[in-house]
């Protein structure tokens, strides 16, 4: 269970689901009062609906916010632990930090392309890499995440993960004509890195019970080892993962 401990953002308010503000909130009070420890039960918020939700009845426990304007709101008392923007181009991380002038304890995480790389980043601070989008070309090459992976495990970077993770195991999309990585490929592989090998073959994999067979055989140090460079990842749809990860016998039934 180490493996998947605090493992899904709460993304609801993203494509695709897409949900209302009232219908996101509802959802993510459930998902609270159910517990399940696969979900870190972290909010993610656009810094332009940040108004909206300060006004709701419910307040997540956690919070994270995503940078979709000029100038970040003002947080006042809410729970916001991470925020994630887009490192602009003639930037560098430590000025974006600067820049932003976040609150101790807010941790900024910076997204990059996953062919784009970075060495040292001031403390607090991690990567950012979006896995699919709704587009093909949204979706980086395996070779791409693998290279970003291996730079993170070599320098001992954080980072969390965002769009096209809808299920555990890498599959072919027709709708996209594009293969989606699986959130199980993309922590499995980040556990190769961290112990010397290529994460490349398990990326591409899409042999269901040779995945299976690895996560069993992750060992607790490993996984700890690889949890502390992938903090997260953002899914609009909170009940899939839980699905995936059951289904596998990955986790039990009362994990859900």
């Amino acid at each position: 269970m180490k493996l998947y401990a605090a493992l899904v953002d709460d993304a609801g308010l993203f494509p695709p689901s897409s949900l209302h503000m009232t219908e996101a909130l509802a959802r993510n009070r459930r998902d609270l009062e159910h517990g399940s420890d696969v979900l870190t039960h972290r909010f993610l918020c656009p810094a332009s609906r940040l108004d909206r939700l300060r006004g709701a009845d419910y307040r997540p426990r956690r919070i994270g916010l995503i940078a979709d304007t000029a100038d970040l709101p003002d947080f006042g008392d809410l729970p916001v632990d991470f925020v994630e923007t887009k490192l602009p181009p003639d930037s560098t991380i430590e000025a974006l930090a600067d820049r932003l002038g976040l609150p101790e304890g807010v941790r900024l995480f910076a997204e990059v392309p996953a062919h784009k790389t970075a060495g040292d980043l001031p403390p607090g601070t991690g990567l950012k890499v979006r896995c699919g989008g709704a587009a093909a070309e949204d979706f980086p090459p395996v070779e791409h995440l693998a290279q970003f992976i291996k730079s993170c495990a070599d320098n001992g970077i954080p980072f969390k993960a965002t769009a096209g993770l809808h299920h555990a195991v890498r599959h072919f999309d027709p709708s996209l004509g594009v293969d989606r990585h699986g959130f199980l490929n993309l922590l499995l592989a980040v556990c190769e890195a961290v112990e010397g090998r290529d994460p490349t073959p398990v990326l591409r994999s899409t042999d269901v019970g040779r995945l299976v067979q690895m996560a069993h055989a992750v060992s607790d140090e490993t996984a700890a080892r690889a949890r502390r460079l992938l903090v997260s990842y953002g899914s609009c749809n909170t009940t899939a993962p839980l699905d995936d990860l059951c289904a596998l016998g990955l986790i039990e039934e009362e994990d859900r």
